[in-house]
């Protein structure tokens, strides 16, 4: 199982990123899908989660309104589109997979990209 994470940079306050997680080694359409963060001496927290399926979705009330998660089970790729970032949106972004049904490992994760959002 093998997830990477790109999409990460500095960027200023109210600006836009879009972060991706290339899935390998595994079903991909037979997991759920998360993002987490680690913001700098802070746990991990859940940011967002998209169902195997593509259709539901969950976010943190932080992020609410602001961010959005996508899938493309084709690619085997998921995506977190951020926008109307804040400094406190500054973290370490993880991809999380963790299978909803079928076989295979029950959970893995990504190597983090950093976001960074400041003036």
């Amino acid at each position: 199982v093998h997830l990477v994470e790109s999409g990460g940079s500095l960027v200023q306050p109210g600006g836009s990123l879009r972060l991706s997680c290339a899935a390998s080694g595994f079903t991909f359409s037979t997991y759920d899908m998360s993002w987490y963060r680690q913001p700098p001496g802070k746990e991990r927290e859940l940011v967002a989660v998209i169902n195997s399926a593509g259709w539901r979705t969950n976010f943190a009330d932080s992020v609410k309104g602001r961010f959005t998660i996508s899938r493309d089970n084709a690619k085997n790729t998921v995506y977190l589109q951020m926008n109307s970032l804040k400094p406190e949106d500054t973290a370490l972004y993880f991809c999380n997979a963790r299978r909803a049904w079928g076989t295979g490992p029950n959970d893995a994760w990504g190597q983090g990209t950093q976001v960074t959002v400041s003036s």
